[in-house]
C-alpha cells in the first residue's frame, strides 16, 4: 500500500511539473511571437524612412 502511495505521489508531482513547464513554454512562444512582430514592424518602418531619405535610390 505504501508503494502505491509513493507511485501515485510521484506521478502527481511529475504531472504538476509537466503542466507548469508546458505553461511556461506557451508563454515563451507568445512572447517570442510578439517580439517577432515588433521586429518586422520596426524593419518596415526603418525601410520606409530610408526610402524617404533617398528618393532616387531604389
Amino acid at each position: 500500500m505504501r508503494a502505491l502511495l509513493w507511485v501515485v505521489g510521484v506521478i502527481a508531482g511529475v504531472l504538476v511539473l509537466l503542466g507548469l513547464l508546458l505553461e511556461a513554454v506557451r508563454w515563451l512562444v507568445i512572447i517570442g511571437l510578439i517580439a517577432l512582430a515588433a521586429v518586422i514592424v520596426l524593419a518596415f518602418v526603418k525601410g520606409r524612412q530610408s526610402a524617404h531619405n533617398y528618393p532616387n535610390r531604389r
